[in-house]
């Protein structure tokens, strides 16, 4: 289940509730992950508000975003990446109402290793999230302990 973090300059964006939410519902959207309750509750976004002082280029510029996406191994193919670098520059933009922000938004796209990403108190491996994806009532056994990711 993927993770979002979103930097800027305290003041960018008004509703940061409202961007979180539009940035992790378009990830599902991109990923094509099934619409259900392990997905919808496990995808999330965080805004994180910085001082302007704490943001820099070269000059001295401070209007900067940088978003960074976590997923599990090989969830965003070619396209897939493409995609949503795309639409999260625009979605920046739109929640800043700053035309200009999709040339300053950085969106780093990173794979968590097997077992490199823990939710509901278990490092989690591709296999082991798709045999809970599939489980009848989204629950899974995985090495003798139990997987519930319904939260």
């Amino acid at each position: 289940m993927p993770m979002i973090d979103v930097y800027a300059a305290a003041g960018t964006f008004g509703d940061h509730h409202a961007l979180a939410q539009k940035l992790a519902s378009e990830l599902m959207a991109i990923e094509q992950v099934p619409d259900i309750p392990m997905f919808r509750k496990n995808t999330a976004a965080f805004v994180h508000e910085l001082p302007s002082s704490g943001i820099s280029n070269v000059d001295g510029d401070s209007t900067y975003v940088r978003v960074q996406v976590l997923t599990n191994a090989g969830a965003l193919d070619r396209a897939k990446q493409l995609a949503v670098v795309s639409r999260f520059s625009t979605l920046a933009e739109e929640a800043a109402g700053d035309a200009s922000l999709a040339q300053r938004t950085w969106v780093l796209l990173t794979e968590a290793i097997q077992g490199g990403w823990g939710l509901a108190g278990h490092a989690n491996t591709n296999e082991e999230l798709v045999v809970a994806a599939r489980a009848p009532d989204r629950r899974a056994s995985v090495e003798g302990q139990p997987l519930d990711l319904t939260l």
